[in-house]
């Protein structure tokens, strides 16, 4: 299949990927209202075209939490990323170091932090749920501080898992999921040989390494559904303060009141993320819900956003919708199980040249040019 634009990767991703795989990252909660919604909004952003600007000399890094960064964006987490491609997360991290911004590991991935960070040529960042286990999270913690992760990636929006039907339909979960699952990697040999065989061990690397055991993916969903825990609070992640001295940004806020919470809290950064449409479907989308958050807290820690950033042009709207940076999931994952680390590398350039055509063609020669200035109307 021809890849000429980054949205051309999910169609290559879903004839890669047995159904489940495909579906699991492809899916949203309930509906899905919110997860359409998320790529919607943020398409109707309307930038605005200036021109006779004199562009030479185009920037388009930034500097994000005291490091300098090639454009403005960062893998985000995304669990079971070893799945799509071999070591997935390996070459997910060397494909990021390579054009010069960050990867972020989650918690449930395939490869360990110490396998991740010790083949990416630069420090990764690393995502942590609260769970139930305590120790679990401690145990994780040192681990990724001890490997020399840079930056911790704290995960707020989910005490409880979303209600994610497509994942019973696919054979991720549900009655006889384990020999669907089979059935449906034998048709597509391709993964069957380069991951499915090439890419072992499949089980979750950071839990496997703390239990002392393989943790599979049934063990992991039970695990992981005995571990969420709904009496999350702030006190939380005062607890992980004594723990993590380094950066840390709190993903999954919404709204304004939670956002200044962060700030007095002292984060370093947040998240404005609705988890891709994952978790509650009907909330607003991150683009809808981005510019009173930064009317509220720009300035005052580093503000990402995610959930429906397909592109570069997608990139140059979050940003002036009030971001500092984008986390990008779903787009590199399709790139990845298409392509590998190859893929990914190219999607990067394809994002990055796109932002340099929407800065060009509205008179923003660097990140911070790109401002409310740059919008014809900005969503309300």
């Amino acid at each position: 299949m021809l890849i000429s634009a980054p949205t051309d990767y999910r169609e290559a991703a879903r004839r890669r990927l047995p159904p489940f795989l495909f579906h699991y990252i492809d899916g949203g909660a309930y509906a899905e209202y919110t997860m359409n919604r998320n790529q919607a909004d943020l398409s109707a952003v309307a930038l605005r075209q200036r021109i006779l600007k004199n562009m030479a000399g185009l920037d388009t890094s930034i500097s994000l939490l005291g490091q300098k960064f090639a454009f403005p964006a960062a893998l985000a987490p995304v669990g079971l990323t070893g799945m799509y491609a071999r070591r997935g997360e390996v070459q997910a991290a060397r494909a990021a170091a390579r054009k010069g911004i960050p990867f972020t590991l989650s918690t449930v991935s395939v490869c360990p932090i110490e396998e991740v960070q010790s083949q990416s040529p630069t420090p990764i960042w690393f995502q942590l749920y609260v769970l139930k286990d305590r120790g679990f999270m401690r145990h994780v913690l040192e681990r990724a501080r001890e490997a020399g992760v840079t930056t911790l990636v704290f995960t707020v929006d989910m005490p409880m898992p979303g209600a994610r039907y497509r994942d019973i339909h696919s054979g991720m979960s549900g009655p006889y999921a384990a020999a669907r699952r089979l059935a449906q990697a034998m048709g597509h040999p391709h993964w069957a040989w380069h991951v499915g065989v090439r890419g072992k061990p499949h089980d979750l690397g950071n839990i496997s390494t703390y239990r002392g055991h393989p943790t599979g993916l049934q063990d992991y969903i039970g695990w992981l559904g005995r571990n969420y825990d709904p009496s999350i609070s702030w006190k939380d992640l005062e607890w992980i303060r004594t723990f993590w001295k380094g950066p840390m940004l709190i993903k999954g806020i919404l709204d304004v009141e939670d956002a200044r919470d962060a700030v007095r809290f002292g984060a370093d950064g947040i998240v404005v993320s609705n988890h891709g449409g994952r978790q509650l479907d009907g909330v607003p989308s991150s683009c809808r819900a981005l510019p009173a958050i930064a009317q509220a807290v720009k300035g005052e820690l580093a503000i990402l956003a995610d959930s429906g950033v397909r592109s570069g042009l997608d990139i140059a709207r979050m940003v002036a919708l009030g971001a500092d940076a984008v986390l990008l999931g779903r787009a590199y994952i399709y790139a990845l199980a298409a392509g590998g680390q190859n893929g990914v590398s190219r999607l990067l350039d394809l994002m990055e040249q796109e932002l340099r055509v929407a800065m060009t063609l509205t008179g923003a020669r660097t990140i911070d040019q790109l401002t409310r200035e740059s919008l014809v109307k900005a969503l309300s």
